[in-house]
């Protein structure tokens, strides 16, 4: 039953549907064919009651069960917001806020890559009470993405010019993302911007 109303949902023909055979005699064709590989097979799942992120999850447990919790790859982007959101932001943190590293005359020209850049930025109360608190959210939140099916997930971070705060910001996520074992790369969309 559930594989006829997946068929009709997607409002896909079934494979085996040939000489005007319905539906449901194509999927009970396929099950009688299908007999001989189950009976060899070393699993047999049962999708009934899973989603397509279940499915995944269980069958990374299964052929994967090293990285089964790790499978999402995470993306932190730097960013300006005077240059536009990135659009393929699925979360998008400000950093604005942070201590601008552009009002010192040392600094201005150095990039977030510049540990006194991103020392400026981040050493203070506001710089560390920050990152503590992104550190739980995606302590928290990644597991989660990765139990709802996603095998990708892009962080942005923005400042004014993508050049200072954001870079810092994103560097730190991103190092404290890798070192919980996901697949991580950082990137700095607005970086060489003057």
């Amino acid at each position: 039953e559930t594989i006829v109303k997946r068929y009709k949902e997607t409002r896909r023909r079934h494979p085996l549907d040939i000489n005007g055979l319905s539906l449901k005699d194509a999927v009970e064709l396929e099950t009688k064919l299908l007999e001989p590989v189950k009976a060899r097979a070393d699993y047999v799942i049962d999708t009934t009651n899973l989603s397509l992120g279940q499915l995944r999850h269980k069958l990374a447990s299964i052929f994967m069960p090293d990285k089964a919790g790790k499978s999402l790859s995470v993306s932190v982007m730097s960013f300006g917001f005077k240059y536009g959101l990135p659009i393929e932001a699925d979360m998008v943190l400000d950093a604005r806020f942070l201590p601008n590293p552009y009002y010192d005359e040392k600094l201005r020209y150095m990039t977030g890559l510049d540990p006194e850049v991103a020392s400026y930025a981040l050493s203070g109360k506001t710089g560390e009470k920050y990152l503590e608190l992104l550190k739980g959210l995606v302590t928290f939140m990644l597991p989660e993405c990765t139990d709802g099916g996603r095998t990708s997930f892009t962080i942005c971070v923005g400042c004014t010019g993508g050049r200072h705060r954001s870079v810092a910001v994103a560097e730190a996520l991103g190092a404290y993302i890798f070192g919980l074992g996901y697949p991580t790369e950082t990137l700095h969309r607005d970086i060489n911007r003057s």
